[in-house]
């Protein structure tokens, strides 16, 4: 296993502290980021890994929404609260609390359900796309780039990410439009524990999300004087799905405005299957010219 991925492992391994009051209380690692803020999409795994603690082995996360409330510090291990709102016969409902010295960084509502039959139907996955194979991964773009965010995305994220066309890493080339595609996978094999891959894909759909807006506006991470920071994040499991295996992520940006970007997203397998849908509204900040 390589070792970004047995650190993503680690960090979705919570502790469960054993308080029982009127939540459960659970705690896990940060890990490193050059910046030295906590990733989003770690934060929101491990809260939706705390929930899961606490709901019946038979129901399945389907939805969740999540507000980032402050910037998690890397320094620091995290607190997850997990207060049971609800149990029917089909439905859980939990609301989650991630803390760190006392104050809240995220604030999550997820629900749970049985497996159950009924109505099917989906979107079809986009054609004529290239296949992973034929792309460049993030660490044959950014090997070379000598700054410690491309040295960590090119070696230290735990999934390989290949952009269709082109990333927005250094510059954005061709024409300036409101949409994107990106097939991932983790770097290694994951265990086979359902549940587990569920949280994986909250974590890594929180990585490029919010460059729709980007490009659109011929945006790159490399901009000098770039903010960029999730606001919220809802997501929906639609069928099951392993991160080790190829997945293609379709993204667009609908509406921007007031300092705020809407982001959408649909992730699909190799073969079509609609597995999860993705909103995430970001504030995008450039230094105001003079």
């Amino acid at each position: 296993m390589t070792e970004p991925l047995a650190s993503l492992l680690t960090a979705l391994d919570l502790t469960d502290t054993g308080a029982r009051t009127s939540e459960d209380i659970f705690t896990g690692p940060s890990q490193w980021m050059p910046l030295g803020r906590v990733f989003g999409g770690q934060v929101l795994a491990q809260s939706i890994v705390a929930a899961t603690r606490t709901v019946e082995d038979d129901r399945s996360i389907h939805s969740m929404h999540g507000y980032f409330l402050r910037p998690g510090d890397v320094n620091f291990p995290i607190t997850f609260s997990v207060d049971r709102i609800h149990d029917g016969r089909s439905f859980s409902t939990r609301r989650t609390q991630a803390y760190q010295n006392g104050l809240p960084i995220l604030s999550m509502i997820a629900s749970y359900q049985t497996e159950d039959d009924g109505l099917e139907h989906q979107v079809s996955m986009p054609e004529g796309l290239p296949e992973p194979e034929d792309l460049p991964s993030t660490a044959s773009t950014l090997e070379d780039v000598q700054h410690p965010v491309a040295q960590y995305w090119a070696s230290q994220r735990p999934f390989d990410m290949r952009h269709v066309t082109s990333p927005v890493y250094l510059s954005v080339e061709g024409e300036h439009v409101a949409e994107q595609a990106v097939w991932f996978r983790t770097i290694g094999e994951m265990p086979d524990d359902p549940a587990l891959h569920r949280a994986a894909l909250a974590y890594v759909s929180d990585y490029t999300i919010m460059e729709s807006i980007m490009r659109r506006h011929g945006i790159a991470w490399a901009t000098p004087g770039l903010k960029a920071a999730s606001l919220d994040h809802a997501m929906w499991w639609h069928r099951p799905a392993r991160v080790d295996e190829w997945l293609l992520y379709v993204q667009e940006s609908p509406t921007a405005g007031g300092g705020r970007g809407l982001a959408q997203g649909r992730i699909f397998t190799r073969d079509g299957r609609l597995v999860a849908s993705v909103a995430q509204e970001a504030t995008i900040r450039l230094p105001r010219a003079d």
